[in-house]
């Protein structure tokens, strides 16, 4: 029997039972599923302009859906995503020059992205319920 005709009786590794997720691994994973949700929220974006340059009833159907819960979660989500990838893409150039390439310094620079997601997201959004 050649070892191609043997049954494999251990998991392939990366198992996905046995793997644990790293954070420069979600990070990464992220990084991608930010990008299909900038391309769905720019189609989106487009509808809403469209939407404005026809009758005052269709920006009014796409206006009343983004003053909606779904579409507040939906903009705040594509608000989100759109800062998400602004900073791990500028952590990516840093990469790209050399810097930040220790696994401590990829780790640090990796909170940092979160954080700066976290602090302009809900700050964009306080500033936009002050100015309404």
């Amino acid at each position: 029997m050649s070892t191609a005709d043997r049954p494999v009786s251990r998991p392939l590794s990366p198992h996905l039972q046995v793997y644990r997720p790293q954070l420069t691994s979600m990070l990464s994973i992220t990084h991608r599923a930010t990008g299909i949700a900038l391309a769905v929220g720019l189609v989106w974006l487009v509808v809403w302009i469209c939407a404005a340059a026809s009758d005052a009833s269709t920006y009014g159907a796409i206006a009343s859906f983004n003053g909606s819960i779904l579409g507040r979660i939906f903009l705040f989500g594509w608000t989100a995503s759109l800062f998400y990838h602004l900073f791990n893409g500028i952590r990516h150039l840093f990469w790209d020059a050399g810097y930040g390439l220790e696994l401590k310094e990829a780790y640090a620079s990796g909170w940092m992205v979160l954080a700066a997601t976290a602090v302009c997201t809900i700050g964009s959004w306080l500033i936009a319920s002050l100015v309404r």
